[in-house]
This record gives structure tokens, sequence and C-alpha cells, in this order.
């Protein structure tokens, strides 16, 4: 049996995202974001990183304002519920950040070309709009079979691709389910794969359910237990999103000062998922968990 890859959230950082690293994060969309990590990339200070990801809600805003990040490769950064994303709306007005505009399909594109192992991929999207004029990695080509004017979205393969998923074994095997979004690419194409998971379970559930497998272990580097490891967004059959959150996020990083305190209170203070746990309270918790089950019809694999 292979080594088992299960280590600390703070083990994983540190030993697989040095500064100057490229981190694709936030891959679900507005599900699955993994928030826990990237409060243990801000304790530990990381500095450059290029942050890649489509639509990651708050995450991106928070490691901004902590002053780790020299770089957006993304769709949208912002506030889902309420819109701007002060933190990086300063960087950018401040000239702190430099930004790679994407759709969200030309990141899907470029990570998939990143998974496939090949240069870039042909799509007819983006053409005519202004994307080209700050994406370096669009360009335009002339199909060698139909002569169509297409659109070549260059590989991106980032260095470390951070997931939160449902459940995971200690040889780094994961279940997910709900919007995978860009998750299954954006594994395959990163060196290195961090996954923190709600539940730690056995080689044999997980292999019962092959389909749900995200990423298969031998790509894995490290996978931490971390229960509520993507409050406030949701996690499909396990808790809904705190709306509340996101709401009071945006009145506490209005300015830097006040950002500064909600860092202070929010991710300095915290350390491990016990006592991010007691610091959501367990009354929250019990509000925020599952209440309404739908569950999957069961399929047959026998031979």
């Amino acid at each position: 049996m292979p080594d088992s890859k299960l280590m600390s959230l703070s083990t994983a950082i540190q030993r697989f995202l040095p500064d100057e690293s490229s981190v694709a994060m936030g891959l679900s969309l507005e599900s699955l974001i993994p928030f826990a990590a990237a409060h243990e990339i801000i304790r530990q200070r990381k500095r450059n990183l290029c942050l890649i990801g489509p639509i990651s809600d708050i995450l991106f805003d928070q490691i901004i304002g902590a002053g780790c990040v020299r770089q957006i490769k993304a769709a949208w950064v912002g506030n889902v519920i309420t819109g701007s994303g002060y933190n990086f709306r300063r960087g950018i007005e401040t000239d702190m950040l430099k930004i790679e505009d994407h759709s969200n399909l030309t990141l899907a594109m470029a990570l998939r070309a990143g998974a496939m192992g090949v240069s870039f991929m042909p799509t007819r999207t983006a053409l005519g709009s202004d994307l080209f004029k700050t994406n370096p990695g669009l360009k335009t080509m002339t199909c060698p079979f139909t002569a169509d004017r297409l659109t070549a979205v260059a590989a991106i393969n980032p260095d470390v691709a951070i997931v939160h998923v449902q459940r995971a074994d200690k040889y780094g095997n994961a279940n997910s389910w709900g919007n995978l979004g860009v998750t299954r690419d954006a594994c395959l194409a990163s060196r290195h794969v961090i996954i923190t998971a709600e539940e730690i379970v056995s080689p044999t559930l997980i292999s019962a359910d092959p389909n749900r497998v995200i990423i298969p272990g031998f790509r894995v580097n490290a996978v931490a237990h971390f229960p509520w490891g993507a409050h406030p967004s949701p996690v499909p059959g396990y808790y809904n999103r705190d709306h509340q959150v996101f709401i009071d996020y945006s009145n506490e990083s209005k300015t830097a000062m006040h950002f500064a305190k909600w860092q202070d209170r929010w991710v300095d203070n915290i350390s491990g998922h016990h006592a991010y746990m007691d610091f959501i309270g367990h009354e929250r918790m019990a509000e925020l968990a599952i209440k309404h089950h739908v569950f999957s019809e069961p399929v047959d694999y026998g031979y």
C-alpha cells in the first residue's frame, strides 16, 4: 500500500506552497470553497502568489487583503452576495495587482489544456471581446481543417491546486459531488494537489463510489482533515451557505484598517478545525447543517 498522505493543513501549506507559487482555488464556483486553506496561507504570511480560479467569492479578496498576492488569473473577483471585493478593488486601483482577465470558459479551456498536456485549446469563445487586450494567453488562429477563425487559449499549469471535498481516504483518493466546476481539470493540470476534507474515510468506501472520485490518490500530495473547512460557502450534503458571513465581511473589509481587524479576529487568532468550529459556534453550525436530505439513487457496479 502507498504511504499515508494525511497531515495537518499547516504542514501541507508549508511544504507544498512556497512563496511565488501559482495556486488554483475556488474551483467549484460558489460551493466547496477552501476557506480554511486560504486562512492558513494568510497565517503563514505567504507572499507573491498568483491566484487562479473562475469565481472564488470572497476567498481571493481575503488573500489579497493579507498582502499575499501579486497576480490574479480569474473571471471574477468579489462578493457574490454584495458585489465589490474591496481588497481586490484597492489592489487594482493602486497597481499593486496584476490581472489576467478571463471568462469562465477561457479559464476552463486553459486548465483543460493543462490537464491534457497540450500547449493550448482551440475554441470559438472570446472572439471580438476585449479579453485579448489584457490576456496574453489568448491568440487568434486559423483552423487547419476548416480555415475558420478561432481563439487559441494557452494552457495554465498551476504549481498547486487546493480543493475541499466531502470525503477522502488517507491516500488522497477523494469523493466529491455537487457543482464541481473546473476542479478535476485543475487538479490534473497542477504540479501538486492539496485536499481538505470534511471526513476521512476508508479506501473501501471511496472505491465503492468510483464515479465520484474527483482525483486519484497518486496525483495528490497532501490530505488534511478539516470539518467545516469550506465555511461560509456550502458543502453539498453537509451544510448550507452562511449568507450572513458574506454580508458582514462586506462591511468589515471596506477599508484596509477594517480588514486588518477582520483578519485578526477570523484568521490570525484561530488555528485548527476545533478552534474554528468553536469560533463559529455549535448553535450556528446546527442552523446551517443540512436538514432536508435528498439522496441519490444507488447504482450497481456488479459483474
